[in-house]
């Protein structure tokens, strides 16, 4: 058996990076970039009005009260094109580029129109009037100057980045309407076994309902790959062998189980015949030690338990890297977190060891970490319930309540907004 750091690293040795495509901007969320991005606009254009009010020299209003004349409006998506001369203001609004000759905005709420009073919204804007400026307001205030966010040919997002809704209001902003991205790594499931029926198929009684190709293919898809599920082959040499045939356009193949050794395991004697090389197989950890890695004709295959807990943890823990060293992505942060244990737990063994667990609250900002009592690797339910997976190291001694353990997130490594 290897370890679980020494199989991570083997498998992503032998994996790069997919080809990359171009996309409509309103389609690239979620997708990892792959080209920098520079913008193609100036923003804002020009120098722009942060509020709504007047547009004005700060030299005519050195001394308050100070009376101006309107000599006109400027809105959004408008302007006012005449030059401002010494002692006149242009009614502006909020975007408005500033009209040439002025350089300062007092907001509506400092001035008084002689003919309506203080400024309300409901206020009638009338034309080649005066206001009266009751507050004084320092040179360039509530102006965003031209360029103030980014400037035409400024870098903007860095190849190698997963883009988010931020990303993509950014870009837009830029004028890019279009993105280079890796294409989704294509990441073929096959599910092995007679045993097992999809979801609503009669099931004989000596069946169980195939859970685990819908489990893993909805981490694939998360993780912004595309699954592609190729069915449950019967324990046949000649079924195993035709199904995974439709392996060959993908990315990765995944097989969920017949990996072991039983009479019935057919993956590594089936495939083995086919040209599969086997890199390893066996792990030192629990559940999922009978993990195996290897090359079939040139696709990578990474063969999991068939026991669903076994399968996802497994993904957590070598899949979910793969998938973003197919996306051309560095390796994740760890996402190992301290906390404390709520009870007395034993000596592990020889392999390290991954526990159903729930964060019943904190203990000084530091999680309290409870164990699920059961922790049979065929159980769905403790594994939907559950928030985090607790980490004991091989040959662990054991924990009393309140001693510091480690574990893992099974939600926070991995968001994306």
């Amino acid at each position: 058996m290897i370890s679980v750091d020494e199989a991570r690293t083997k498998i992503l040795e032998r994996l790069r990076a997919v080809s990359t495509e171009i996309i409509p901007l309103a389609e690239a969320h979620g997708r990892v970039l792959a080209e920098d991005i520079i913008a193609r606009r100036t923003q804002p254009p020009a120098d722009m009005s942060a509020m709504d009010g007047y547009a004005v020299k700060a030299s005519d209003i050195t001394s308050i009260p100070a009376t101006l004349k309107v000599i006109g409006e400027a809105a959004a998506g408008s302007s006012f094109d005449a030059d401002v001369g010494s002692g006149e203001a242009v009614r502006i609004f909020t975007g408005a580029p500033l009209p040439a000759g002025t350089d300062t905005i007092v907001i509506q709420e400092d001035t008084e129109r002689p003919e309506t009073g203080r400024h309300n919204n409901n206020e009638p804007q009338n034309r080649n009037n005066f206001v009266t400026i009751l507050e004084q307001s320092a040179k360039g205030h509530y102006v965003r100057p031209a360029g103030l966010d980014f400037r035409e040919g400024d870098p903007g997002l860095s190849a190698g980045r997963t883009l988010s809704p931020r990303d993509i209001g950014l870009i837009a902003a830029m004028n890019v309407p279009w993105v280079t991205v890796r294409r989704k790594p294509r990441i073929a499931l096959l599910s092995t076994g007679d045993e097992l029926v999809r979801p609503g198929e009669p099931v004989g009684p000596n069946q169980i309902i195939s859970s685990n190709s819908l489990l893993i293919a909805a981490l694939i898809e998360q993780m912004g790959a595309e699954a592609i599920d190729l069915g449950i082959a019967k324990d046949t040499e000649n079924s195993l062998r035709q199904m995974a045939a439709g392996a060959k356009s993908a990315d990765m193949l995944v097989t969920l189980g017949g990996a072991s050794v039983g009479d019935h395991d057919l993956v590594q004697s089936v495939l083995g015949k086919g040209g599969l090389a086997i890199d390893f197989w066996r792990i030192a950890m629990r559940p999922g030690k009978p993990l195996m890695f290897g090359d079939m004709d040139g696709t990578p295959l990474l063969g999991m338990p068939g026991n669903p807990v076994s399968s996802m943890i497994c993904s957590f823990l070598f899949l979910i890297p793969a998938i973003d060293a197919l996306n051309g992505l560095p390796p994740r942060r760890s996402p190992l977190r301290k906390g404390y244990i709520s009870h007395d737990i034993g000596k592990n063994d020889q392999r390290e060891d991954y526990l159903r667990a729930k964060i019943m609250g904190d203990e000084d900002g530091i999680p309290v970490i409870e164990l699920f009592p059961k922790q049979d690797s065929s159980m769905l339910s403790p594994l939907s319930a559950a928030d985090c997976l607790v980490l004991r190291a091989p040959f662990a001694e054991p924990a009393a309540k309140g001693s510091e353990i480690l574990f893992i997130p099974l939600t926070a490594p991995y968001p994306n907004v």
